[in-house]
């Protein structure tokens, strides 16, 4: 396993596909997250409106440090999570493409090996990623403080451990989502349009049926919404209050976290029993 943990993060940190999935990620959690709720509230004018001043208000409270921890994980339930499914196809889905599939499994170690070491470095990926965009929204957040003339407040470690832990936890699924659609069909056009289509799509289409009795009750527990329960248990803003997009309040923290733990074993037990079972091509 440890040889096949070396060549996946060398094949990783090479890959410009992967660097230019990482460097929007980060960018844009800084933008969304900071840069758009400070000019939105610096930019009012006289005219503004109450509920506009609000909006701002809140926009800007979720943007300074004390609400850290929520503020770098709101958009892993669609946004980041998309990018979390790229780079899990992208591993997966291009020993396919590249003919070189039928090597790693029939000359190196065993094939559960080969996985456990794509899925240990994509575990450590996906943590490197959220960790540094804990250290960018933190500078970004002192910033936003100075500016609008506040008082710096931190969150606690033990908050700022479990938005760590949550954020790792949904993107995790996702991404497993993304290495389990690729192995299935051998590629990645395919898997990473699959990919988003849920989870910018149908996610958000299946949300708008909450008023149908089953498919209500039924759309709460998708990867989706349940990492954007998990995501409003740690703090953040859900969507019906003027928050991010798939943030919602459908299952409590220990439900969502339980149901997502139930996605990631499945989709790597799947990805697992189709590696060993399944012919190389």
């Amino acid at each position: 396993m440890i040889a096949s943990l070396a060549a996946e993060f060398r094949k990783l940190r090479k890959r410009p596909a992967v660097l230019t999935a990482i460097a929007v990620w980060l960018v844009l959690a800084v933008v969304f997250g900071y840069v758009f709720p400070y000019f939105s509230y610096t930019g009012l004018d006289d005219a503004a409106s109450a509920e506009q001043r609000a909006a701002a208000l809140q926009g800007l409270l979720q943007a300074l440090p004390d609400s850290l921890g929520p503020t770098s994980v709101r958009g892993l339930p669609i946004f980041a999570g998309a990018l979390a499914i790229l780079l899990g196809v992208l591993s997966a889905g291009s020993e396919h493409g590249w003919r070189t599939q039928k090597m790693i499994l029939t000359q190196g170690p065993s094939r559960t090996s080969v996985l456990a070491g794509k899925v240990a470095s994509l575990v450590a990926l996906l943590l490197g990623i959220i960790a540094c965009s804990f250290v960018l929204n933190a500078v970004a957040g002192v910033v936003v403080v100075g500016a609008a003339d506040r008082a710096i407040v931190w969150p606690g470690i033990v908050d700022l451990l479990a938005a760590l832990g949550g954020g790792l936890l949904i993107g995790a699924v996702w991404c497993a989502f993304g290495v389990f659609v690729a192995t299935l069909l051998r590629g990645t056009a395919l898997p990473i349009g699959l990919g988003l289509v849920w989870c910018l799509a149908v996610e958000n289409l299946l949300r708008a049926g909450v008023e149908i009795p089953v498919l209500g009750t039924l759309q709460q527990y998708t990867p989706g919404s349940a990492g954007g329960s998990l995501v409003a248990a740690l703090g953040a803003v859900p969507q019906n209050a003027g928050g991010t997009p798939g943030i919602t309040e459908g299952l409590g923290g220990a439900t969502a976290t339980a149901v997502l733990f139930g996605y990631l074993a499945l989709l790597v037990g799947g990805t697992l029993s189709l590696t060993r079972r399944r012919d190389v091509e």
